[in-house]
């Protein structure tokens, strides 16, 4: 059996004091929402505690689907770093951007570049050409393959629109094809979710029919994401049958706000001749200031067939 792990938008703080030329942007929207709403919204202690809840379950493996920081300042970038360290090795984390990490232009460029261990196989070291050629990026783990795509991109005020563009998409379904041949357990992990009504216009998925159209083609087991801060299960269609899209509440969230508490996921997969079985785990935050087992879900998948 292998256990997954599914953090996301932890938007880490407290968000360090920018200096004057960087709010020369898109930036100052982020700085001054920060201070009147996130602030308040995701301080204290409450990521962390879901963190050390998230270790004690003793996961195979974590996927963290973006928004690690807020406003994309460099120090947050090299913050995020140390905060992915803490986490775990980069062989047992894998991270995908999101659109706060892409926050104004060149920032995601620098946020790949520092987190590039997580996204790579081997925790390489970062090397050019940034940032395309980096996704969708493939980590094997015994029958598990998790397959990172990048919806991060740089939008305008008011904006937090994602995209995956055609060349992505189009190495997307290569890959997917050769890890189905190899009768492998796909996860797809991303930011935005594949759907254009999960969210507002202005914060949607721009090319989310591209995505499900090339989900239909070359399938995939499972697909998860964030962005939306709120827990969510809905299907598409696949190569082999219905596909489960899961997302998971921000990581930061604290008890009593408008979205849900902070939240994490747990995926045990196991496989007979015919099916792979998974029963996922929702722990976290409700009402209360105790973590506790909110949800059970369990789905049978059909094993491609060659």
């Amino acid at each position: 059996m292998f256990t997954l792990a599914h953090l996301s938008d932890p938007h880490l703080g407290p968000l360090p004091d920018p200096k004057l030329l960087q709010l020369f942007s898109k930036r100052i929207l982020g700085y001054l929402n920060w201070r009147r709403n996130r602030a308040k919204a995701m301080g204290g202690s409450y990521l962390s505690r879901l963190v050390d809840d998230l270790k004690g379950q003793d996961p195979d493996h974590i996927a963290i689907t973006g928004d690690l920081v807020n406003i994309a300042l460099p120090l947050e970038i090299t913050g995020a770093k140390a905060w992915l360290d803490g986490i775990g090795p980069p062989e047992k984390v894998s991270v995908v951007p999101g659109n706060h990490d892409a926050y104004v232009p060149g920032a995601l460029k620098k946020a790949i570049r520092a987190w590039y261990p997580y996204m790579s196989e081997c925790g390489a070291q970062a090397s050019g050409p940034w940032p395309d050629a980096t996704f969708p990026f493939v980590r094997k783990r015994g029958k598990i393959a998790l397959v990172g795509i990048s919806t991060a991109r740089a939008s305008g005020p008011w904006f937090a629109t994602g995209r995956v563009g055609s060349t992505q998409s189009r190495r997307l379904r290569n890959t997917l094809d050769a890890l189905r041949a190899e009768g492998l357990f796909r996860v797809v992990i991303l930011h935005h979710p594949p759907f254009r009504k999960a969210t507002g216009w202005h914060k949607r998925l721009s090319d989310a029919s591209r995505v499900r159209a090339m989900i239909k083609r070359a399938g995939a087991e499972l697909i998860l994401h964030g962005h939306t801060h709120v827990d969510s299960l809905q299907y598409i269609a696949g190569r082999d049958g219905q596909v489960p899209v899961i997302g998971v509440p921000s990581a930061t969230t604290a008890p009593g706000g408008k979205k849900p508490a902070g939240r994490y996921n747990l995926f045990q997969v196991s496989e007979d001749e015919t099916a792979w079985n998974v029963q996922m785990v929702e722990r976290g935050f409700t009402d209360s200031d105790a973590i506790v087992e909110i949800a059970r879900a369990r789905f049978t998948l059909p094993k491609a067939i060659p």
